[in-house]
């Protein structure tokens, strides 16, 4: 700040703004703020950028309310929950090193989480939770919360004294092969009746609570939420200052401030500390927040410091300790932790005679009793209530909420503040003993030192008082619903239905990509489902051929459309809508999934069942956010993704970025995922129709993934003796040609290169006198999952008894035996060598492998070596390979097919 050229006009400012205050209140002091910076700008005077406050609480201590618990209830039941928490980490560790386990994080956000437990974290309602022994499981009334990863073990200690956790669960922590162990973090497919939201995967869940929150808007908007009396449902998020630099975290910032998701609280554990050591040691962690939330449009409330400081800072009136807190970096903040009050007198408060003098009435155990303020929960209180009943000025906002806390908070010196505190799974008897007294428990030494559980008596006033808390909020958390309410019957999936929209694409020339657009409005209208259909897409809709969407159906917008837009005389017009139905995200791969997520978990978090297909660049799916992607497999996920443009020779000019080549086989590795790569649209609309009759009506915890392609091709009508279920076995022949003599080679074909394999065979025929069955592999997924049953059914049951005697797997039923298979894709060749070990057969692949590359898909395809003449030769390789063809005619063959056979192989190229 340059030198002041008037002081005493500047005190005169000064003394006349803080009169104000004092006579009118903040509200009119912001008032006053906001009209001399609008002054300001008026006149051109420069203003330097305000996006960081002191470093001391938001909430002053007289705009603190009343808290509403009994605090000293409410310090016994929290130091109970950090002793199991602490011990069931301590035993797993004890039992086996192996299994590690966290004690310092949950140390630290113990109080953030048990003030939110205790008065603001409301449930759905009573229900069962299935195996716990006590009722209270929420529904689609409660808030959402995602809880820090890492804190997971005081979690389920809580659990534990509510009744729905056993010991015996406790026991199991990280042991699930047992059958009933806990997970490590929050894993809803592991525990699919307690954990939401699956968190343990840095940064996503910042991301998905955004569009969590924002999805419960879309819901309210188009009518598909019961309306909220009193205060609205809340998503709440609790990060760690650490996992804040993972640009997922804060990927989501500016659109939670743009939609105004005033139901979003995001709680940053500021306790300094990541895995290493301090998060910014030569700095502030919680300034830098401060200004990125700030500057995104959010509410920030800073709360830093316990109740123990008010005195402190009441005393100041020179602005000494404010300046010493600012001029500290965090470096030396967690050295404090990890130190006494003696030390912190030393080389905190006696840095200036102004400052030892304020605390020389302190002795230094009461230095040492200083809290920071995610420690009190007094301070908590005030800055929850202020979150979910924003002041004056601050509604419409979401609010983030930084948290200055301890790592390893109580644990003294063996974990309070160290380095390794994150490491820390184990603690001597000592240290165990230490813990007890410093959270006064009521245990033996010889119950602390065999880490038994602690629960009180279920009369005691500790169960009573946290029974009643969470009764008078609505129902336990966390809990999950696993099924939704049924829909009636949809006549868009009707067997009959299906087969005349197969019927309507047939004998015309058109991409599956737009089979499946003409298959998605029907779906859109359907009276019993098209409401809860969810269209998303990230920026590229007229590119799929989705613009005649959205007139009808329009986009979603919060703030409707405030603008006439530019085509708007156009029949097919850009239309925005609050009560529009598709999700437009713009280039926003992660955002996209996030709010699929959101709408393919609705059944669950909502009691809402919601079908969202979201469609994009197939290159830009597995590819770009196969993170989220497992992330939505974890969360029991039920939609479809739409890979559009699939395959690596179909995009043709688009290049080496763009072309996809392993998203098959990247879907492959998700366990509830499942893969199609349909060649026709008749195989489309039935593949469709099965997996909505799979996720919506049979609620199952899977997800389709669909390549659609936006080259033309004929569109023939499903052949005679065909039916669905020969489509979504995975595998089916086509029809042969009449009077066809035995075949001797066996050609198998996916998506596109369907086609070339189809044009293989009559090359064969016309060229060779080789008679070629042709097969459609709908899903080489599927077929390997299938195979892998059968071969591990026999595996386990080799003799029987009769009712495990195996079948053989639909792959070698279909294509084993003594004639030779060609199999070719226009992905890599590990997909559809999934099924190599189960064909039965001689069995070459052909497939994209290598970068891809701008030119005509005809000339990418001789590239890739998986054009028509390629499938040709690899048959009559095969052919010669088992003596059924002459070797020595294969130059000449190559040379007839157009073949160059000395080139460079195209995954060196």
């Amino acid at each position: 700040m340059p030198p002041d050229a008037d002081a005493a006009e500047t005190a005169e400012w000064l003394q006349g703004f803080e009169s104000l205050v004092r006579a009118e209140g903040r509200e009119r002091g912001t008032y006053i703020l906001r009209r001399l910076l609008d002054e300001a700008r008026r006149l051109r005077v420069p203003l330097p950028p305000v996006l960081n406050t002191p470093y001391i609480n938001t909430i002053a201590l007289d705009g603190q309310p009343q808290y509403p618990g009994q605090l000293e209830l409410e310090s016994r039941i929290a130091g109970i929950v950090r002793w199991n928490a602490l011990a069931m980490v301590v035993r797993a560790n004890r039992e086996s090193a192996d299994l590690g386990g966290h004690i310092a994080t949950y140390a630290s956000i113990a109080d953030l989480f048990e003030v939110g437990f205790n008065h603001f974290f409301r449930g759905g309602g009573n229900g069962a939770l299935p195996g716990t022994g006590r009722n209270g499981a929420s529904t689609s009334e409660g808030d959402l919360v995602f809880f820090q990863p890492h804190a997971s073990p005081g979690v389920y200690a809580r659990a534990f004294l509510e009744g729905r956790l056993s010991a015996r669960h406790l026991e199991l922590y990280r042991q699930e092969t047992h059958g009933s162990g806990l997970s490590s973090y929050c894993h809803p497919w592991l525990m699919p009746d307690f954990w939401q939201f699956p968190t343990g995967s840095m940064g996503l869940g910042p991301l998905t609570a955004i569009y969590q929150a924002r999805f419960m808007r879309y819901l309210r908007d188009r009518g598909l939420a019961r309306p909220h009396a009193g205060r609205q449902r809340m998503v709440w998020a609790f990060v760690g200052d650490g996992e804040m630099d993972e640009p997922e975290s804060l990927a989501g910032l500016s659109l939670a401030a743009r939609e105004g998701l005033d139901n979003l609280v995001f709680v940053v554990n500021c306790n300094l500390q990541r895995l290493d050591g301090p998060v910014r040691g030569n700095g502030s962690v919680v300034q830098e927040l401060e200004g990125l939330f700030a500057g995104a449009g959010w509410n920030v409330i800073k709360l830093l410091w316990g109740s123990d400081w008010d005195p402190l800072f009441a005393r100041d009136h020179e602005g000494i300790l404010v300046k010493r807190l600012h001029e500290t970096v965090d470096g030396e903040f967690q050295k404090y932790a990890a130190t006494d009050g003696r030390f912190n007198r030393e080389h905190f408060f006696n840095k200036y005679p102004e400052l030892k003098a304020l605390v020389a009435d302190l002795s230094d155990d009461d230095i040492d009793r200083l809290k920071r303020g995610g420690h009190d929960p007094v301070k908590i209180h005030a800055a929850y209530d202020a979150a979910v009943h924003p002041r004056p000025g601050q509604g419409g906002r979401p609010t983030v909420i930084l948290a200055q806390t301890k790592k390893g908070y109580g644990m003294g010196h063996w974990g309070q503040g160290k380095m390794g505190s994150h490491q820390q799974k184990k603690l001597d008897d000592e240290a165990l003993l230490a813990f007890r007294d410093r959270f006064a428990l009521p245990m033996s030494e010889a119950d602390v030192v065999a880490l038994e559980f602690c629960r009180p008596a279920d009369d005691s006033p500790e169960m009573r008082y946290l029974h009643a808390r969470r009764e008078a909020l609505g129902g336990y958390l966390p809990a999950r619903r696993g099924k939704a309410a049924a829909l009636p019957p949809s006549a868009a999936i009707a067997p009959a239905e299906t087969a005349r929209l197969a019927l309507r694409q047939a004998h015309r020339e058109q991409s599956t990509t737009m089979v499946f657009v003409q298959q998605l409005t029907q779906l859109l209208r359907d009276p019993a489902i098209g409401r809860h259909i969810v269209p998303i897409v990230a920026d590229e809709a007229r590119t799929f051929g989705m613009q005649s969407l959205f007139r009808e159906f329009a986009i979603y917008a919060a703030q409707g459309q405030l603008y006439e837009p530019e085509d708007r005389d156009e029949l097919l017009y850009y239309k925005e809508s609050q009560s529009g139905q598709i999700l437009e995200e713009g280039i926003n791969e992660a955002g996209a999934l996030s709010s699929w997520i959101a709408a393919a978990t609705a059944y669950s978090a909502h009691g809402v069942p919601m079908l969202p297909f979201y469609i994009f660049y197939s290159c830009f799916g597995f590819q770009r956010v196969g993170d989220l992607i497992f992330c939505a497999a974890d969360s029991r996920a039920r939609g479809f993704l739409v890979g559009a443009t699939a395959g690596r020779t179909t995009l043709s000019g688009e290049g080496l970025q763009h072309q996809d080549g392993t998203s098959l086989l990247a879907a492959s590795t998700v366990p509830n995922c499942r893969a199609w790569d349909p060649a026709f649209g008749y195989e489309l609309v039935h593949i469709v129709a099965h997996g909505i009759q799979r996720m919506l009506y049979e609620q199952r915890d899977e997800f389709h993934y669909l390549t659609v392609m936006n080259e033309n091709a004929p569109q023939p009508p499903l052949p005679a003796g065909v039916t669905a279920a020969h489509i979504t076995s995975g595998l089916y022949r086509l029809p042969m040609r009449e009077g066809a003599a035995a075949p001797r080679v066996r050609l198998v074909g996916s998506g596109m290169i369907l086609h070339e394999v189809i044009a293989a065979a009559g090359l064969l025929r016309e060229l060779f006198e080789v008679e070629a069955e042709v097969w459609s592999a709908t899903s080489f997924g599927e077929l390997a999952r299938q195979a892998r049953e059968v071969q591990r059914e026999g595996r386990l049951h080799p003799q029987g008894p009769e009712e495990h005697l195996t079948p053989v797997s639909h792959v070698e039923a279909s294509l084993g035996g003594t004639l030779p298979v060609v199999a070719a894709t226009d992905y890599v060749r590990a997909v559809p060598q999934l099924v190599a070990e189960y064909v039965g057969a001689p069995y070459t692949t052909l497939g994209t492998d290598g970068f891809g590359r701008s030119a005509t898909r005809r000339d990418l395809r001789r590239f890739f070596e998986v054009d028509r003449q390629h499938v040709a030769l690899a048959a009559l390789v095969a052919l010669a390979d088992i003596g059924a063809w002459p070797r020595e005619a294969l130059p000449e063959a190559t040379q007839r097919l157009g073949i160059v056979a000395e080139r460079t192989p195209p995954w060196l190229a």
